[in-house]
């Protein structure tokens, strides 16, 4: 019998299972599809979390369809790259859904009302040189001045891009000036990261969401493009043909993956070990949270798992 557990929000009842590893859950509850968070599940950016590649091999052989959901503001492509070079076997996943991707499909149809009404030049903030987003093949004119662009394209925090390509280092506090001129002039905000921190070798890094959340507190308008916007849950149910009721999305980030499975109306499963670690006083991988912490948690950020476990383990 798995144990019940209950985190109580909003004076409603909400009820998760604690668990050990995934094996019960995949052997009891078979679910067609598993959208899967990468950063604090999967791996830390720099290596696999123990027991990772073993646990989506016995996953495969379920015969379950796993799309990798993340709030990247990299490209699907460089996404399935990177798990390659870090040691994940590409032909385990359906595909990869990232922020990114999402950003650069809307930006390049613009058959959506909102981004048809963007404009073409934008201020770009991005990550430094090694790390800067291409917009190749988007039509885009990159500005340096606020008074010349139409809106704001959000990929990092390191970095203004520069109308040739390149990128110029800059201090997150410098970014945030720019973010005051740019909301005196009503200018809108394209997220392509709505991540506020993840997960770096155990560090916590800190993302463009949260330039995006103190920008909405300036008063400007901000178009999220990932979790916990059910857009990319969505997508993830199309590229699968999976639909919410036999789908299940796994992540570390209460507010972004848990929030976003909730309002996708899918199943979730709660990683304790991921950016939520030192706030539930788990000093090492694979240690089991306090089932009163992860309650209280919960009920903080109101975000609701169907699951919970400390690693993404069979």
């Amino acid at each position: 019998m798995i144990p019940k557990c209950c985190s109580v929000a909003s004076n409603e009842t909400h009820l998760f299972q604690s668990l050990n590893g995934l094996q019960r859950l995949a052997e009891t509850r078979p679910f067609k599809a598993w959208f899967l968070d990468q950063f604090g599940v999967l791996h830390d950016g720099k290596k696999p979390y123990p027991g990772a590649i073993s646990t989506l091999e016995k996953l495969a052989r379920t015969g379950a369809k796993m799309v990798i959901i993340s709030n990247s503001s990299r490209r699907a492509s460089t996404t399935m790259e990177k798990m390659k070079t870090l040691g994940f076997d590409p032909s385990f996943f359906v595909g990869a859904i990232t922020s990114g991707e999402l950003t650069h499909q809307y930006l390049q149809r613009r058959d959506d009302a909102w981004f048809a009404a963007l404009g073409r030049s934008c201020i770009h903030m991005t990550w430094r040189d090694r790390g800067a987003i291409s917009l190749e093949g988007l039509g885009l004119q990159v500005v340096e001045n606020v008074e010349e662009a139409e809106f704001i394209l959000a990929h990092g925090t390191e970095a203004l891009g520069l109308p040739s390509g390149a990128a110029r280092p800059m201090s997150l506090e410098d970014l945030e000036k720019i973010l005051e001129h740019c909301a005196a002039k009503k200018i809108p905000m394209v997220v392509a990261n709505p991540d506020f921190v993840t997960v770096e070798a155990r560090a916590l890094r800190v993302m463009p969401g949260t330039l995006a959340a103190n920008y909405e507190k300036l008063g400007g308008e901000v178009k999220w493009m990932g979790k916990p916007d059910k857009i990319i849950y969505l997508s993830a149910m199309a590229m699968t043909g999976v639909d919410a009721s036999e789908s299940i999305a796994v992540g570390d980030s209460l507010h972004h993956d848990i929030k976003g499975a909730n309002l996708a109306g899918i199943q979730s499963a709660f990683i304790t070990g991921g950016i939520h670690a030192t706030e539930l006083g788990l000093d090492s991988f694979g240690k089991s949270a306090n089932i009163s912490s992860v309650r209280v948690l919960t009920s903080k950020y109101d975000a609701h798992p169907s699951y919970v476990l400390p690693a993404f383990v069979w």
